[in-house]
């Protein structure tokens, strides 16, 4: 099973750390990552595509993709 994550958050370190943790975790990037400016909150947000295999499994959409 291939599955697919986009993890978002602020740009911040907790959201490299979050990458982090997915890439050592197996999953790996996909695509750029994006950025987008909030207005409201005068703060930048970014987005990071991460893909992973799992041989073994099929997929389900109540499983929790980054317990995967």
């Amino acid at each position: 099973m291939k599955l697919y994550r986009f993890l978002t958050g602020p740009d911040d370190a907790s959201f490299c750390h979050r990458v982090t943790d997915a890439l050592n975790k197996g999953w790996e990037l996909h695509g750029a990552p994006s950025l987008s400016f909030n207005t409201a909150t005068n703060q930048m947000y970014c987005g990071q595509a991460v893909v992973k295999t799992v041989h073994g499994k099929d997929y389900d959409p109540s499983m929790k993709l980054g317990e995967q």
